[in-house]
């Protein structure tokens, strides 16, 4: 992977939240297309994936409170570039599929763009997750009126206007509160499609009907 230091020289910063994921991330890391920077935050890791990533060049940051919005916000705050994305790096996602997502809010189409998974086996995406992030596109359309078919968590946005949000959700519920406080901030939201891989490792979230479950109640708390 093509890194650089000068935060004039890339294109964005890529923002992955980590949790004891060292199988997966040197998959994820190799995978991030020139021009942009990894920011893997270590959430409390016992893994050694602090050290694969800065390894495989990664710069790391440290979140020591736990919770999935808390790295996403952590990183955020380190990123530097005008362009910021987001990836889980249990390597269900392509960090290559980038330009794609990036490109419409690069261009100025949009404000903010996620990835639309498309699943490309079976059970790459748990049923009970499917359903779970159906119930959630279906009641952030009542809420803001963004028909949305997907709430992923690869998406990309612009640096200066994710601070402005305000966001200050640290658990499941920070990439709906992105999307919330977005629309109602008048936001071009838009989607694109990227195919989902089964995930390496064990997952901390959709694996699980209660993981997801837990997911569910912190989103439904934002959309409160």
């Amino acid at each position: 992977m093509k890194m650089t230091t000068n935060s004039q020289s890339w294109q964005g910063d890529l923002v992955l939240p980590c949790l004891n994921e060292a199988e997966a991330l040197p998959w994820v890391l190799e995978r991030i297309p020139a021009g942009w920077r990894a920011l893997v935050v270590d959430n409390g890791s016992t893994d050694g994936s602090a050290e694969i990533a800065r390894d495989h060049g990664a710069t790391v940051v440290r979140e020591e409170r736990r919770g999935f919005g808390a790295a996403c916000h952590a990183g955020l705050l380190a990123a530097e570039a005008e362009f910021v994305a987001f990836c889980d790096c249990d390597a269900t996602l392509d960090p290559g599929m980038l330009p794609r997502v990036s490109a419409p809010v690069r261009e100025g189409t949009a404000d903010l763009v996620l990835a639309r998974r498309r699943p490309t086996r079976r059970g790459a995406w748990p049923l009970h997750a499917r359903l779970g992030n159906r119930a959630l596109s279906r009641m952030l359309r009542r809420r803001t009126g963004v028909r949305l078919h997907d709430l992923g968590p690869l998406r990309a946005a612009r640096r200066e206007a994710l601070l402005g949000l305000g966001l200050t959700d640290r658990r499941s519920g920070y990439p709906l509160q992105m999307v919330v406080r977005a629309a109602d901030a008048g936001w071009r939201i838009d989607e694109t499609e990227v195919d989902y891989l089964p995930r390496s490792g064990k997952s901390k979230v959709t694996g699980t009907w209660l993981g997801t479950w837990h997911a569910v109640r912190d989103m439904q708390a934002v959309l409160r």
